[in-house]
């Protein structure tokens, strides 16, 4: 079926969609041309879209990119640096150690290192990523404790009080966190929901690893989520220029670089 012959607005929005996480971005007229609708209807789908948290609207456009203020939806950052989000789960998996009670953040690259979780239990995780949640619940050796709260579908995750409250309920060994910025001895996020549920977790365990791609290292974020020293460690993908890695040296901070298949 052609993008013209996807004419109702359900399938047509799924379609704008898949459209636009796999290229970044577009403009409103591009995709009334390549829908064969007009730039009204078209924008009423980028509305609905951006509401339920899957592109953001700008002056002619649309994007599913981040930047300094917002994040880019759990759908495409699914898609991006899968190499190297990899390389950084399979190093940081290094520091589970059976009995662990862990925490594990609502990002992809958390969400990678879930996914090598089975077999290394008996382990409790704690988490509050809806992805994160239905791939641990059938591992067996994995007391599962899920962090409710209000949903959000741009995350596909549970913040709020409710989320906060829960998590200073609880201590654990360790947490994996990721952040969107890592830049002059801070890591960062843009969202001031986002960082309120990780600056919790981060106080909520004896040790943190901030797990990041190398995309992340030099770029700023509108809210500092923690000081690079509350951190144990950063893991990090071979990507990293050496004036980034410096830079970490030169806060004193520990870092562990991850090989990339890729490379």
């Amino acid at each position: 079926m052609s993008d013209r012959q996807r004419r109702g607005p359900a399938q047509r929005q799924d379609a704008i969609a898949e459209a636009v996480l796999a290229a970044g971005s577009g403009t409103a007229a591009e995709l009334a041309e390549r829908f064969g609708v007009s730039l009204m209807t078209i924008h009423r789908d980028l509305d609905e879209l951006e509401r339920q948290g899957i592109v953001r609207k700008y002056r002619g456009g649309v994007t599913a990119q981040r930047s300094g203020v917002f994040e880019s939806s759990v759908a495409y950052r699914a898609k991006t640096m899968r190499e190297e989000k990899e390389a950084v789960a399979a190093r940081a998996v290094e520091l589970v150690e059976p009995g662990m009670a862990i925490m594990l953040d609502d990002s992809t690259t958390a969400l990678a290192l879930a996914r090598r979780l089975p077999g290394l239990g008996p382990l409790t995780i704690v988490t509050n990523f809806l992805d994160g949640l239905n791939l641990l619940a059938p591992v067996q050796g994995i007391r599962l404790i899920a962090l409710g709260g209000d949903y959000d579908p741009l995350h596909n995750s549970f913040m709020g009080v409710s989320c906060v409250e829960m998590i200073e309920s609880l201590q654990v060994d360790l947490c994996f966190v990721s952040t969107s910025a890592v830049s002059a001895g801070n890591a960062g996020h843009q969202e001031q929901r986002v960082v309120v549920v990780k600056r919790a977790m981060l106080r909520s365990a004896v040790r943190n690893v901030l797990l990041v791609d190398h995309t992340k290292l030099g770029r700023t974020a509108l809210h500092r989520v923690a000081p690079l020293s509350d951190f144990e460690r950063v893991v990090v993908d071979d990507g990293a220029a050496p004036e980034a890695l410096a830079e970490l040296a030169k806060h004193k901070v520990e870092y562990d670089v991850a090989v990339c298949r890729r490379r």
